[in-house]
C-alpha cells in the first residue's frame, strides 16, 4: 500500500520550489473513504456600502417556497445554495454611512464622539483558525478610500488592499532568497522587540492601580496579538507560496469601473481559498464617493442615484448597477461551486456572506439590512424573515457562522445565540 503524500508536499528542482495544492493523495491511506477528514471550512464576508433597493432585493414571502425577487433572480442557478434574510440589523448601530465601520463588529453609535470599534468577525475567527494558513485573514477593498471591514480586538482598523496585482504578489509570488532572508530578519527583530516590550508592561503592572492594570491588560492583549502574527509570519516565510495558472491581474483602478474592479477582487478571493492561502476574507465594496459607474445607460453618480431612486430614470440606472453587483456575486458562487476539494464543492465548505450597512440608502437607515448567506454546508433555499420593525441582531447570524467554522462560542458582539431556522445540511 502506498504512503500518503504529506499535506505540505513541495517539489524541488534546479534550486526552485513548488508547493502543491490539496490533493486526494494527501489524505492518509487509512482515512480515505467515509472516515476521511473533511476539507477545512472557510468564510468570505462582503459589504456593499450603498446597499440595494429593498423592494428589488427582498422577496415578498418567507419560507422555502418564496418567489425570487428581481435581484435574487440573478442568483437563480444557486437558489438552493443561499438563504436570504430580512429583519436583521445591529442594535444601536446608527450613523448612516458611518455604520460601515461596524458591519462586522456591531459596535454601537459609530458617529459618537467617544466611539471605539471592537473586534471584527474575521479577526475573532482568526484567533482560532488563522494560524493554519499563511494569511490568518485577508482584508480586501474595492473602492478609493482607506476603509476596511477588519478591526483588531482594540478596535484598530486593519488596512485592506485595493490593488489586485499587489494581492496577487502577496499570495503567489515568492521573493528572491535575499528578499526572503531580509523579511525573516525583520520578523525576528520585530518579535524580539515585542518580547521585551511585553516584559516591561508586566513589570509596570505591579506599580499601578486597578484601573490602570485593566488598561494595560487590554494593551498587552494587543501586543500578544502582534507577537502571534510575527511568529506565524516567521514560520510561513520559509515555505514556498502556491503556484497558480492565473496571470497577474491588471490594475484598473478607474473609479468608474465598479464591475471589473469587483470581479478582479472576487477572482483573487477564490484563488486564495482554492490554494488554502487563507480561510477568512473580507471585501469592502465602497462606492460612497465614486463617480458614475461605467455601465450602459448609467449617467449619474452611484451615490446620487441612491437618493433619487423614487424617480423613474434614476431608478432604472440604479437597478442596472445593483443588478451588475449581484451578477458578480453569482459569478463568485459559480467559481466556488466549480472548484472541488476532497470530493466536495468548495462552495459547500465556504460561507459567503453579502450584505450592507444600509437598509435603505436614500433614508440612510441602518435597519432591515439586505443580507444573504451562501454555501458553507447549511440547509439553504429559504427566506428567513424576522420582525422588520424590531429587528433581530445580525450578530446572531455571526454566531451561527463562527460555530460552522468550528469556533466554540455562543456569543459575538450583540449576538447571544445562533440564528433560528439556519441549520446545517
Amino acid at each position: 500500500m502506498s504512503q500518503a503524500l504529506p499535506r505540505r508536499t513541495v517539489l524541488r528542482a534546479a534550486g526552485a520550489a513548488l508547493a502543491l495544492p490539496w490533493l486526494d493523495a494527501m489524505r492518509p491511506a487509512f482515512a480515505r473513504g467515509a472516515a476521511a477528514e473533511p476539507p477545512p471550512r472557510r468564510m468570505v464576508a462582503i459589504n456593499v456600502d450603498l446597499g440595494f433597493m429593498p423592494e428589488e432585493f427582498f422577496p415578498e414571502r418567507t419560507g422555502r417556497g418564496y418567489v425570487l425577487s428581481p435581484y435574487l433572480k440573478t442568483l437563480e442557478a444557486h437558489r438552493d445554495d443561499f438563504t436570504v434574510f430580512s429583519g436583521l440589523s445591529h442594535p444601536e448601530v446608527d450613523g448612516g454611512h458611518q455604520a460601515d465601520l461596524c458591519f462586522l463588529t456591531g459596535a454601537p453609535h459609530p458617529r459618537s464622539s467617544g466611539f471605539r470599534n471592537t473586534i471584527s468577525l474575521d479577526q475573532y475567527a482568526a484567533r482560532f483558525v488563522g494560524h493554519r494558513t499563511r494569511f490568518p485573514a485577508l482584508p480586501l477593498r474595492v473602492g478609493p478610500n482607506n476603509k476596511s471591514l477588519s478591526y483588531t480586538a482594540d478596535g484598530v482598523r486593519i488596512p485592506a488592499e485595493v490593488t489586485p496585482s499587489k494581492v496577487y504578489r502577496q499570495l503567489f509570488v515568492n521573493g528572491s532568497p535575499r528578499e526572503q532572508r531580509a523579511q525573516l530578519r525583520r520578523l525576528q527583530e520585530g518579535r524580539s522587540l515585542m518580547d521585551a516590550f511585553g516584559g516591561e508592561i508586566d513589570r509596570l503592572k505591579k506599580r499601578v492601580g486597578g484601573a490602570d492594570q485593566a488598561r494595560l491588560d487590554q494593551y498587552l492583549t494587543a501586543v500578544r496579538d502582534v507577537e502571534r502574527r510575527l511568529h506565524a509570519g516567521e514560520q510561513w516565510e520559509t515555505r514556498p507560496k502556491p503556484a497558480v495558472d492565473a496571470p497577474v491581474p491588471k490594475d484598473d483602478l478607474d473609479p468608474t469601473k465598479l464591475v471589473t474592479r469587483t470581479r478582479a477582487m472576487y477572482d483573487l478571493a477564490r484563488l486564495a481559498l482554492e490554494t488554502d492561502s487563507t480561510r477568512l476574507i473580507t471585501i469592502f465594496v465602497s462606492q460612497q464617493f465614486n463617480p458614475k459607474v461605467d455601465l450602459p445607460g448609467v449617467e449619474l453618480p452611484h451615490h446620487a442615484l441612491t437618493h433619487q431612486s423614487q424617480q423613474k430614470d434614476s431608478r432604472t440606472q440604479l437597478r442596472a448597477i445593483e443588478t451588475a453587483q449581484m451578477g458578480e456575486l453569482a459569478r463568485l458562487l459559480d467559481g466556488l461551486a466549480g472548484a472541488e476539494e476532497g470530493g466536495e464543492r468548495l462552495l459547500d465548505r465556504t460561507m459567503v456572506l453579502q450584505g450592507s450597512n444600509l437598509g435603505h440608502a436614500n433614508r440612510h437607515s441602518t435597519t432591515n439590512l439586505p443580507i444573504l448567506l451562501a454555501g458553507g454546508g447549511f440547509r439553504h433555499g429559504a427566506h428567513l424573515g424576522f420582525d422588520r420593525e424590531t429587528n433581530r441582531p445580525l450578530a446572531d447570524l455571526y454566531v451561527s457562522m463562527l460555530q460552522r467554522l468550528g469556533v466554540e462560542t455562543d456569543r459575538f458582539s450583540s449576538g447571544t445565540t445562533t440564528l433560528p431556522g439556519l441549520e446545517p445540511a
